[in-house]
């Protein structure tokens, strides 16, 4: 069952159960999910829909971010709209799952100990195993925190 139903199904029952609320952000998600498809011209595959739902929740929280602090209603919103959101996004790699995706990935490269003179060549093998996976501020923070 592919994310487009998943939304679709969760939207009907929230339009049953009257909640207004959650019905407007599975429609926004739905909208996002059908339009990267027809962009694509073909199904989505799981990791598509991933990375259109983490998108999504980027943006949100960006407008969260952004909003000014005495407009309580849009922040209220994007709160409301992430949580709905989140229960829809995959779970995100922790620390220790990014620190032996790196060590794999410096292994693989024969590097014994990682220095910025390195860091470009890591990264550009590391970042397409934990995309969609992984935020890549938090990524690059680890992998920061490993160098010498």
């Amino acid at each position: 069952m592919s994310k487009i139903d998943v939304v679709r199904a969760a939207m009907v029952e929230a339009m049953k159960a009257k909640d207004k609320e959650r019905k407007d952000s599975l429609s926004m998600l739905l909208s996002a999910l059908k339009n990267a498809e027809i962009d694509k011209r073909s199904p989505l595959t799981e990791d598509e829909e991933n990375a259109v739902v983490k998108k999504e929740l980027k943006q949100t929280k960006e407008t969260m971010d952004t909003a000014p602090a005495d407009r309580t209603d849009i922040i209220e919103e994007a709160r409301k709209r992430m949580a709905v959101y989140q229960e829809f996004a995959p779970a995100d790699m922790t620390e220790d799952q990014i620190k032996e995706t790196i060590q794999g990935v410096l292994a693989e490269l024969g590097i014994e100990t990682a220095t910025l003179k390195d860091k470009g060549r890591i990264m550009k093998v590391l970042m397409p195993l934990v995309k969609g996976k992984a935020d890549g501020k938090v990524v690059n923070e680890v992998l920061a925190g490993m160098m010498k």
